[in-house]
């Protein structure tokens, strides 16, 4: 079991729905980075997912582009990451965490080296916008030997034929994206949101947790009332591009979880 096996368990005893937060690694810095990091898991955040920056990202809108060339600019890297976690390990072993990125700078590390050192460093799951499940043998199948866990995205437009294709071998949990296009787009309605979940939640008994479109604490309580819960990027992103203080980010992370945690 993973952490964040052990994370969806005790949040489905408890009878509390889920919430899942997006930075990108080093954004603006290093240290600022680290600090609202640190900080996630008190105000709320029950699964952090942490960018990894590159270059050519596809699915990300401007804001979380931005976030991506300062953190680039600053210079992150893919190890920088991973000793960002290893670090945020010292004082915090249960809060799961997962990668989100391009499988371009995990191709150039090297598959076996990649899954070693991320094991190692504390990372539980992978999300990669750009392997499609015919590519399982790529990364998906190798991180499950590992231990961590490869989350799978189902969009509004993959139907009935495709859904089997996406839920082959993914683990932790399904992310749903709620708008077709990039993040910080448009806004998630749940009318269009609730009947998706319900079709993907029949063919799956992973939890299922939606993202993109959600950027106040009422969205997030209306959209996760109809999943296991949801993720936020984009809003707190543009936080940290305002030049937000790392206690102002975390106020409104705080204040995000809380509308979660309210459905």
């Amino acid at each position: 079991m993973t952490r964040i096996d052990a994370k969806f368990a005790a949040l489905k005893a408890e009878g509390k729905k889920a919430f899942v937060a997006y930075i990108m690694a080093g954004d603006p810095d290093r240290e600022t980075s680290m600090e609202i990091l640190r900080g996630m898991p008190a105000a709320g955040v029950d699964v952090i997912e942490l960018g990894l920056p590159f270059t050519d990202p596809m699915a990300d809108g401007p804001t979380i582009q931005l976030a991506g060339q300062r953190a680039l600019d600053g210079g992150q890297t893919l190890q920088k990451t991973l000793d960002m976690v290893a670090e945020f390990r010292k004082s915090d072993d249960t809060t799961p965490i997962v990668m989100m990125g391009y499988y371009n700078p995990i191709y150039n590390r090297g598959v076996p080296k990649f899954l070693a050192d991320a094991k190692a460093a504390g990372i539980d799951g992978l999300i990669v916008v750009d392997l499609p499940p015919e590519e399982d043998e790529e990364l998906c199948l190798p991180a499950a030997e590992v231990g961590i866990n490869f989350i799978r995205l189902a969009t509004p437009t993959t139907d009935e034929k495709r859904l089997p294709k996406v839920l082959q071998n993914t683990s932790g949990f399904v992310y749903y994206v709620s708008v077709t296009g990039i993040t910080g787009s448009q806004a998630a309605q749940v009318a269009d949101v609730a009947p998706e979940v319900a079709r993907i939640k029949a063919a799956t008994d992973l939890p299922l947790i939606v993202g993109f479109g959600i950027s106040t604490p009422e969205a997030a309580r209306t959209i996760a009332a109809v999943a296991d819960g949801c993720v936020i990027g984009s809003a707190i992103v543009k936080e940290i591009g305002a030049g937000k203080s790392p206690a102002e980010v975390l106020k409104t992370v705080a204040a995000l979880a809380a509308g979660a945690h309210s459905a």
